[in-house]
């Protein structure tokens, strides 16, 4: 029998919260952290909104001497680290050293980094480090910086499939707990709210242009033009249940069930590759499709891909089979660090039986989606399925569900 794999703390920084509670409070209330861009004069640019997380001062929880060895990103990882082993009860001291390790998800935020290096190049008597570097950099020092300010050296790594990365690093933990590590931090925190990164996004051609923060982001609305982007996402840890239980630890859930694919080639005529990641996930987890309670979706508000989803869940499902939400149209998405705020999410609507909604969309017929809107519905929700997908072909789900007591 597979190893049991729970989660025991949670860490959030997000646009519409910064804390656990404070973003369960705002998504439940369905309240919004999407607005004008502040982090740059954005006004020259076609997409002007973005979900930045509000009130955080470094200073206020790290280390002066941390400060300039990191960047905005590291710092609300860092953040969220330390927030989700306090919400554990671990204190990194009184563990082994190998028992505990890092995976984490990247998919943009080495941008910011890259955008100051060129900065210094074209200042006088700057130092440059190339783009590959930077990104190279960036994909290690969450994980880095996390597991040496912890004291962490178990197995760790990053994962990189861009707005799957999320699910994936959480599937990966889980992996390693099943070897026998008794402790994992996991999960993303991403974004890339910069010129440099605000230009690479647009190109993508996915971004809303809309200045009206409650229009821009509308997934599976007939007039969905995009999405906007955001910064911030959520830590996890995760332990092998019976230690957990060992040691007297609180429970959210059961990492249950996990599934990922990749999209077949354009023009091969095969279909699209999220629906069976379903099924995969719902094998590995072992429940039929009438055993889940609510999906969150991954939400691109792009039409064809918004299309592509709802197929996908309505062909496993049925026609309007299950409640769908999207709460991250109040944080925009959130890159890598999108799909593990939603794991964090589902997580928190088990524990208080309730169903955040999806803001400010009167949803398509066509798409046949029994989509929470309006207000947060009360429900007993015994287990979740997660999506999330990635620019260029990545899918994942993940099935997470009540540990009984």
């Amino acid at each position: 029998m597979s190893t049991s794999v729970v989660v025991t703390g949670v860490g959030v920084t997000a646009p519409n919260g910064l804390g656990t509670e404070e973003f369960w409070a705002a998504t439940r209330d369905g309240r919004s952290g999407i607005g004008p861009v502040k982090r740059f004069d954005a006004e020259g640019y076609p997409a002007k909104l973005a979900g930045e997380v509000p009130g955080f001062v470094a200073v206020d929880h790290l280390p002066g001497r941390l400060i300039p060895q990191t960047d905005h990103m590291t710092r609300l990882a860092l953040v969220a680290a330390d927030w989700a082993l306090e919400d554990a009860g671990v204190t990194p001291d009184e563990w082994e050293q190998f028992d505990m390790g890092v995976v984490t998800a990247s998919s943009s935020g080495g941008f910011e980094f890259g955008g100051n290096e060129l900065q210094k190049l074209w200042s006088k008597g700057g130092q440059y480090v190339s783009a590959y570097q930077s990104f190279a950099w960036f994909y290690a020092v969450n994980t880095g910086q996390i597991s040496i300010r912890n004291g962490m050296k178990g197995p760790s790594g990053v994962v990189v499939s861009d707005q799957a990365g999320g699910l994936d690093a959480v599937a990966q933990a889980r992996r390693q707990i099943r070897k026998g590590s008794r402790l994992i931090v996991s999960g993303g925190v991403d974004g890339s709210i910069c010129p440099w990164g605000w230009i690479a996004q647009i190109a993508a051609g996915r971004l809303s242009t809309s200045d009206d923060p409650d229009v821009a982001f509308r997934p599976f609305a007939a007039d969905a033009t995009g999405y906007v982007p955001g910064e911030g996402g959520a830590l996890l840890i995760l332990e092998d249940a019976a230690s957990a239980r060992a040691r007297g630890a609180k429970v959210y859930g059961e990492i249950a069930g996990y599934g990922s694919t990749f999209d077949p080639r354009p023009g091969s005529g095969r279909e699209p590759g999220l629906k069976r990641a379903i099924e995969i996930a719902l094998a590995d987890a072992e429940l039929a499709p009438s055993d889940i309670d609510v999906v969150f979706a991954d939400a691109a508000a792009v039409p064809e891909l918004d299309r592509i989803e709802a197929a996908a869940i309505s062909g496993v499902f049925g026609p309007r089979g299950v409640p769908v939400t999207a709460p991250k149209t109040m944080t925009g998405r959130l890159y890598s660090g999108a799909a593990s705020l939603d794991t964090a999410a589902a997580l928190l609507s088990i524990r208080d039986g309730v169903i955040p909604p999806t803001t400010n969309v009167a949803p398509a017929p066509e798409y046949d989606l029994d989509l929470v809107t309006g207000q947060a519905r009360t429900a007993t929700v015994d287990a979740a399925l997660v999506l999330a997908r990635g620019y260029g072909g990545f899918n994942s789900a993940m099935v997470v569900r009540r540990v009984a007591e």
